[in-house]
């Protein structure tokens, strides 16, 4: 199949989340709100957490080995390793770099992306991309997020949104007319602030003050 001639498409996906679940009962026992609040608010009704060491790279190579199997491809036989995250393991080397490690897909390049929520659908485009310039037969794009370690349990508006775990795409070539057609992505920087964690990179650096001000949620 000629380059001109390739499109992407999704050969296999898998998912994982942690055994630990928080209900909305769970969060009426820690916090002023209900679970008819929360769900008239969001519709969410549980969210797993993590607990003990477990970190972002954990569920990515968890959900990264099903979509694996289920595509039927060796780790081996990875050719590029994305991970859309906002909360990696450290940072760096990158959470990509410790979920290649960890499934032993040793012959791919492997990077983060943070684009927040949109971090997987960011890789998937570009995971897409990778594979219609023929860059990789096999481009492994999976998004985690470990959300739960930087809530603060008692903001109500934020802590009952989020939760933790990963889901995976292996994307490889196919024909025209099928597979990944067509994506619009989008930015706007200028509402950055409705929703951030103010502390912690270079502007401010973790220190005595930004922890006593709570400012790493």
């Amino acid at each position: 199949m000629a380059e001109s001639e390739k499109n992407a498409y999704i050969a296999g996906i898998g998912a994982y989340v942690p055994s630990k679940v928080m209900t909305n009962e769970d969060f009426e026992r820690l916090l002023d709100t209900s679970d008819e609040w929360i769900t008239q608010m969001t519709g969410i009704k549980e969210r797993h957490f993590v607990e003990g060491d477990v970190a972002t790279s954990d569920l990515a190579a968890e959900a990264a080995r099903e979509a694996l199997a289920m595509a039927g491809v060796e780790p081996g036989d990875v050719d590029v390793l994305i991970v859309g995250t906002a909360t990696p393991d450290m940072l760096f080397p990158s959470t990509a770099c410790l979920t290649q490690a960890k499934i032993g897909a040793d012959n791919a390049f492997a990077f983060d992306m943070s684009a927040g929520c949109t971090g997987f659908l960011y890789g998937l485009v570009t995971a897409a991309q990778f594979v219609r310039q023929g860059a990789g037969e096999n481009v492994l794009v999976i998004g985690a997020e470990v959300l739960s370690r930087f809530m603060d349990m008692t903001k109500r508006e934020t802590c009952v949104l989020f939760g933790d775990g990963a889901g995976a795409a292996l994307v490889r070539p196919c024909e025209p007319g099928r597979g990944l057609i067509e994506h619009y992505l989008g930015s706007d920087g200028r509402l950055g602030s409705l929703l951030e964690m103010p502390a912690g990179g270079s502007r401010r650096p973790p220190s005595k003050e930004t922890v006593e001000e709570r400012l790493h949620y």
